[in-house]
């Protein structure tokens, strides 16, 4: 398959909104000259003659044959996504978790080593902590931004680098070129979850990595209506994780899919305004009588500013905040929001809020939670593009009953 954008000779590189319009998506011949890419829920493709069909099967000639492995909707998605994240090749997923897993599983085995971050979403740290250990994989979790250790356990052998930046729900930066560095002089691989920045914000490839995913299911898609996961790299890795997926089942289905081609159209006019709005937000926070403490790397005071400035195109739109009075507190103000969900969501054009104990981290104990550096009190606040005025003016009524 020909890639449109990167094959145009003298002529520039096309920017994030072009490509997140017209990615992925001239490369494909549309239903019937259709402008948008249609949905196919064939769950089989026919074929008139059995050579044809033997080497669409072996591809030796594009096509599709059965959706579990392949489907053109799903393809158009995947092929977007890899423009975005100038990669080579990517591979979907059913959801964010599916993709995660699915890369433990290609690229792990018995007596491997994995070394990761504690700040990680929980999700992922359950897999760490609970589902590794027992197939003999041993992990180990180190300080976030602790570089000096995160370099020494990697150089005491290490198979994968597994990093989160922004984490969720801390907002901690970690420098990917530094650790990808590390983990390249003892041939690991390294895999960053770019969920929290999006491609517009961030692109971890052109920064060392080997693997980037995302759970599509926040800015990706951005209208919390479709469930994903989608993981990019070079063409002989995907292909890898590609396979284990196709065999293992995890398939992303054609409708969630379609929604993400829908959704990642306006993926950059989005995630421009979250980083303006969140921004703003962090400032209004940060000076708020009732908050002790705001987590947004496009602070000065952020202790992260510097490597955010030097690896990110924008400062996201995600932060997270403690309130005096911790969790008791919470439960009082959050439900006096007008313009935000309570919920276990992110990256969609609403503003969505909640603590990690029923969002990022509720798998955890308190315990866990404590280990990771979670705060019971923490709030993390997803902005969505609403006005900034009426976004500003909802935090001081309902942070207003904490007084």
């Amino acid at each position: 398959m020909t890639d449109t954008f990167s094959n145009k000779k003298n002529s520039q590189t096309p920017g994030k909104s072009t490509l997140s319009i017209w990615g992925g998506e001239q490369e494909h011949e549309l239903y019937e000259r259709s402008t948008q890419v249609p949905v196919v829920h064939s769950v089989s493709f026919a074929y008139k003659d059995i050579d044809t069909w033997h080497k669409v099967a072996l591809e030796e000639e594009p096509g599709h044959i059965y959706s579990r492995n392949t489907n053109p909707t799903v393809r158009a998605f995947e092929d977007k996504v890899k423009e975005l994240e100038g990669a080579e090749a990517a591979t979907s997923f059913a959801s964010g978790m599916a993709a995660i897993s699915n890369i433990f599983g290609t690229f792990l085995r018995p007596g491997d080593r994995v070394v990761s971050i504690k700040d990680s979403y929980g999700g992922t740290n359950k897999i760490f902590t609970e589902f590794l250990p027992p197939l003999n994989v041993d992990v180990m979790l180190c300080d976030t931004i602790d570089y000096d250790e995160i370099e020494t356990e990697v150089a005491k052998g290490c198979t994968l680098l597994y990093l989160e930046t922004p984490t969720n729900p801390t907002v901690k930066i970690i420098d990917i070129k530094r650790l990808a560095a590390a983990a390249k002089k003892v041939n690991a691989l390294v895999v960053v979850d770019n969920t929290f920045a999006s491609p517009i914000n961030q692109n971890p490839l052109a920064l060392g990595a080997d693997i980037v995913l995302h759970s599509a299911s926040k800015y990706l898609g951005g209208h919390a209506d479709a469930l994903g996961g989608v993981a990019c790299g070079n063409k002989d890795l995907v292909k890898m994780l590609y396979h284990y997926r196709e065999i293992n089942g995890a398939t992303l289905a054609p409708m969630d899919a379609y929604s993400f081609i829908r959704g990642m159209k306006t993926l950059s006019l989005r995630v421009e305004r979250q980083n303006q709005s969140a921004m703003t937000i962090a400032k209004y926070l940060q000076a708020h009588p009732m908050v002790e403490e705001v987590n947004y790397p496009g602070l000065e005071t952020h202790p992260h500013h510097d490597v955010a400035k030097s690896q990110m195109k924008g400062f996201g739109g995600m932060l997270s905040f403690s309130v005096k009075g911790g969790l008791d507190a919470i439960k009082t103000f959050l439900p006096k929001m007008k313009y935000a969900h309570m919920a276990a969501n992110l990256g969609c054009v609403e503003t969505v809020v909640g603590p990690p104990v029923t969002t990022s981290h509720v798998e955890c104990t308190a315990e866990e939670r404590a280990a990771a550096g979670i705060p019971e009190g923490l709030v993390r606040y997803s902005t969505g593009i609403e006005d900034i005025e009426d976004l500003l003016a909802d935090l001081e009524q309902a942070l207003a009953y904490l007084k």
